[in-house]
């Protein structure tokens, strides 16, 4: 298994931390820097240890992103990258195409690496940011041409679709979306949730009316910009942060 690169930001704390591995989306054809180190050193400042990473993108195809998260959740686990990290306590958090990756790890979506399709690759609790879910409703094209190519079967959208392979061991979630995001519709984070609700899986889920996909951290848009405070208090109910202080 090659190791991946992961640009680390040290939580404000003191002994072993959680960590979580930030996802930025970009349709699988490049990745939003907004939504790389600034949640990174938002995370960091909730006592919590992150971890960017840059997974492959296209022209690279699936199942490269994937073996590029699961290695990097696994590289976590095990070694910290020289930080204190309590490998009890891994979670996931991702953008868009990066809430994809996120989702698709956290659902045991498979690589054929039998070195990476591991329980330790599964992370231990999710954060979706407006998230591309399904490919095979509501699909966003232009992730599909660019993780998977021209004309993929069916079976293969099913495959990489994540709310399908939902079940009661899928980690807890916090998932977030506007209701007219014209890019990417709710419906793919209406569906996670959904599966997750009728497995049994703690999530909670925040709609907010308005704003354009890829917000980020939103410190701009009154109504999204609350994302961050309600997720610091998630995390903090789910005893990964001492307090949940409010949105940066």
């Amino acid at each position: 298994m090659a190791a991946v690169s992961l640009t680390a930001v040290a939580a404000r704390a003191d002994g072993p931390r959680p960590a979580v591995l930030v996802l930025p989306g970009g349709g699988y054809g490049h990745q939003a820097d907004h939504e790389a180190e600034p949640v990174a050193e938002w995370l960091a400042s909730l006592g919590i240890h992150a971890f960017v990473l840059r997974y492959r993108v296209a022209p690279h195809r699936h199942p490269a992103p994937l073996e590029d998260a699961k290695t990097a959740l696994l590289q976590i686990r095990s070694e910290g990258n020289g930080l204190a990290v309590d490998s009890s306590r891994v979670g996931v958090l991702g953008f868009s195409a990066g809430g994809h990756l996120a989702a698709t790890l956290s659902t045991a979506v498979a690589t054929g690496d039998s070195a990476l399709d591991l329980e330790a690759a599964v992370p231990d609790l999710t954060v979706l940011c407006y998230p591309v879910v399904s490919y095979t409703e509501e699909v966003h094209q232009g992730c599909v041409d660019n993780l998977l190519g021209a004309s993929p079967s069916e079976d293969l959208l099913r495959e990489v679709s994540a709310d399908l392979h939902v079940t009661a061991a899928t980690p807890p979630a916090f998932v977030w979306h506007t209701a007219d995001d014209a890019a990417v519709p709710v419906h793919h984070s209406l569906s996670y949730t959904g599966s997750l609700v009728r497995a049994g899986v703690p999530a909670e889920l925040h709609v907010f009316p308005h704003g354009r996909h890829g917000l980020g951290l939103a410190p701009e848009d009154p109504g999204p910009a609350q994302w961050t405070s309600l997720c610091a208090a998630w995390l903090a109910r789910m005893g990964w942060t001492q307090s949940s202080p409010n949105a940066m």
